[in-house]
């Protein structure tokens, strides 16, 4: 069983961004058939990525001066703090919390920051590069 489908069309038309969700989806769907054993590796590359994909479109933001920025890094630090509080359960045994994060709440957030947030980011790049050099 795969969380997300890879027929859905998640892209955002913006290669870097959606490389990096295209790994985030990849490790989800790993999660979601992992046994209790692999489980917690996984997670901790899940969260390592995700930092990492944050971190990115962070420099993207100020590079291109997104109007949103400071919204959108807020989004960020959000649910990094819920990676780190699922993390911890995680590593003191408790998987089921795990699961119920990466099957329940993950899928639902990231859709929606796909469609909203990184959305807007990458429409604005484009904008952005096709404007004259002044």
């Amino acid at each position: 069983m795969t969380i997300f489908e890879t027929t859905i069309p998640l892209s955002v038309g913006y290669a870097l961004i959606d490389n990096d969700h295209s790994i985030f989806i990849d490790l989800i769907n790993q999660l979601d058939n992992a046994n209790n054993t692999d489980f917690p590796g996984l997670f901790t590359q899940l969260y390592q990525h995700t930092e990492e994909h944050f971190e990115s479109e962070n420099r993207l933001m100020a590079q291109f001066r997104f109007p949103a920025e400071s919204e959108h890094k807020g989004e960020h630090q959000r649910v990094l703090g819920e990676f780190k509080q699922f993390k911890t359960r995680i590593d003191k045994g408790l998987i089921p919390f795990g699961r119920a994060f990466v099957k329940e709440r993950l899928p639902q957030w990231f859709l929606l920051h796909i469609t909203t947030m990184d959305s807007a980011l990458a429409a604005h790049i484009k904008t952005q590069q096709e404007l004259p050099d002044e």
